[in-house]
């Protein structure tokens, strides 16, 4: 993000210049029936607006909201409380393959938690026994189950958000307990999931930014395993500044960099405002990176603290999100009252 941090006018340049007539991606979206090789062009801009089906819904509002661009990424997370429901058993999820197959440039991005109890905070010793058990196999079974539901929905083609944030200290799939055998089991996970006939799915590595608990990089499990290296990126430490997110240790430009040197796609399934409040210079930052690099997906976290649509208390980037993502047609954008959460 080094290059992002320019002034308005640059960052009005980088927008107009092409955010969403951007070169065709190197993959295609693959598609489900009636979308094969379906070709994904530009960035696909989403928000996370709810896990459940009101988070479709909210999508339209969205983007009658932003004067009717279209939102390509539809953004949701499989709970982590047990097994089943990481198996996909939630209700919602047929809601979410419904809206994806509507249109054939259309991504649906899913995290998917490796371990059930995920926000138990569970203690280091039995993290560690619990990333030794996948790696030996034991939660195959699981994943295949999942890989099959989503094929059966019709979404065979899913961007699956394996493990996010696994370099920090709180999820029970975080990896610092055990880096090794945490990247056994994520390869693990994957073939699992490869194995399902009919599946075209895309695995996203995607950690926070910065160090965390780990380095990123420690965690990386290879690179016939991963197809985009992500990363969750919001306005708080480390990083004062944009310019300094962009530029830490683990930062934004590493990322990039460790991408490129890998030959991967970059996305951002996870930015928005945090300890900083209302900063519409990160935001704006944050709209300039994703102009420049091309990520294969965005996808802000529209609910407060984080948020501009769903949340009223950062009204100042509220008005950057929209200038720059709003297309200008269809309806007046401020018609469409922001919906409280």
């Amino acid at each position: 993000m080094a290059g992002a941090c320019a002034s308005t006018v640059a960052v009005g340049l980088l927008v107009v210049g092409g955010f969403f007539g951007s070169p065709p991606s190197r993959e295609g979206a693959g598609g489900s029936a009636g979308t094969e090789g379906a070709e994904v062009t530009g960035v696909a801009v989403g928000a996370y607006l709810h896990y459940d089906s009101p988070g479709v819904e909210r999508m339209a509002e969205l983007s009658r909201w932003l004067g009717g661009t279209e939102l390509r990424a539809g953004h949701t997370y499989l709970p982590g409380d047990t097994w089943p429901n990481i198996e996909g058993e939630p209700y919602f999820l047929s809601t979410w393959a419904q809206w994806r197959k509507e249109k054939a440039d259309r991504l649906f991005v899913l995290n998917v938690p490796m371990q059930q109890h995920n926000e138990a905070r569970v203690a280091d010793d039995r993290v560690a026994e619990l990333i030794r058990s996948g790696a030996q196999g034991a939660n195959d079974h699981h994943f295949q189950r999942l890989a099959r539901r989503l094929v059966d929905l019709g979404v065979p083609d899913t961007v699956i958000v394996l493990g996010w944030e696994m370099n920090g200290f709180d999820y029970t799939h975080r990896c610092s307990p055990d880096p090794e055998n945490w990247k056994t089991y994520w390869r693990r996970i994957v073939t699992a999931m490869r194995s399902v006939e009919g599946q075209r799915f895309r695995f996203d590595y995607a950690p926070n930014r910065g160090r965390d608990a780990i380095a990123w990089t420690s965690c990386y499990p290879g690179d016939d395993v991963v197809d985009v290296v992500g990363m969750d990126s919001y306005d708080q430490e480390p990083g004062r500044t944009f310019e300094e997110q962009v530029t830490q240790p683990y930062g934004l430009q590493q990322q990039v960099d460790f991408a490129k040197a890998h030959g991967k796609r970059i996305s951002y399934p996870e930015w928005g405002l945090f300890r900083h409040g209302d900063n519409p210079e990160y935001v704006r930052g944050m709209l300039a990176w994703f102009a420049e690099h091309q990520p294969l997906y965005q996808s802000i976290t529209d609910y407060c603290p984080h948020g501009v649509w769903q949340c009223g208390q950062n009204p100042r980037s509220t008005q950057v999100f929209r200038e720059f993502l709003s297309t200008g047609q269809g309806h007046d954008a401020r018609d469409i009252p922001r919906r409280p959460f």
